[in-house]
């Protein structure tokens, strides 16, 4: 869509450029019927592989070495016939605001055949995860990564197209919160892109999510059917 615009009109209607530098491009457009926005951003990196970077993104046992923010982030459970995990997440927030916290489900695929790596995840409820007074609960969550390597899934090199959208329930002005988003965004995506660079460098033990096993099942797994 974002190679052949044209192809897809009703999809690419409302983009607004917001930030650009070489290799990263960030968009928004407004959500229909409330004051919020949905973001885009293509990038691409040529120091990493699409393995690692993909690895790092899932790996939710290493983000709690590298991202600051992370108070918590847990797989809660995982369905083993089709990979879905539901995550438990709270993040820290800019004072004075509350920390947030998403519950949310998340699948994965690789596609050898058209050589791309895709993740979805959006917002779900879970019955064991009820809300704590400590923390926002945000309920309005989605994000999609399309990774594309520029060769093979272990060689250098990939452009990725993420897009995302989430209400974190908070009262300061429209403004303020398009700007927390808009600079996150890009410091996000570079602690992850460091991540990956040292997890490669340090040869670091981080779970390979393209291999066939799914790995240990998290306490009370079943099927996600409210997923």
């Amino acid at each position: 869509q974002l190679e052949n615009p044209e192809q897809f009109p009703e999809q690419e209607r409302g983009w607004e450029p917001v930030m650009e530098r070489e290799h990263f491009r960030l968009w928004r457009r407004p959500i229909p019927g409330s004051a919020l926005f949905q973001y885009r951003v293509f990038g691409s990196y040529t120091d990493v592989t699409p393995r690692q970077f993909f690895n790092v993104q899932l790996d939710t046992e290493y983000r709690k070495q590298w991202d600051s923010l992370v108070l918590k982030l847990d797989v809660v459970e995982r369905d083993p016939a089709t990979g879905s995990e539901v995550i438990h997440w709270v993040t820290q927030f800019p004072y004075p605001m509350y920390s947030r916290d998403y519950v949310y489900v998340r699948r994965y695929s690789v596609d050898s055949d058209r050589n791309l790596m895709v993740l979805v995840s959006r917002a779900v409820e879970h019955p064991g995860i009820p809300e704590d007074p400590e923390h926002v609960r945000v309920r309005s969550y989605e994000s999609h990564m399309v990774i594309r390597p520029h060769r093979g899934f272990d060689e250098n090199g990939f452009d990725y197209l993420l897009t995302y959208s989430d209400n974190p329930q908070t009262v300061f002005p429209r403004y303020c919160l398009s700007w927390m988003v808009s600079s996150g965004m890009p410091e996000f995506l570079e602690k992850l892109h460091s991540a990956a660079l040292k997890a490669k460098k340090m040869e670091l033990e981080i779970r390979d999510y393209l291999s066939p096993a799914k790995g240990p099942e998290p306490c009370g797994a079943a099927q996600l059917e409210y997923a």
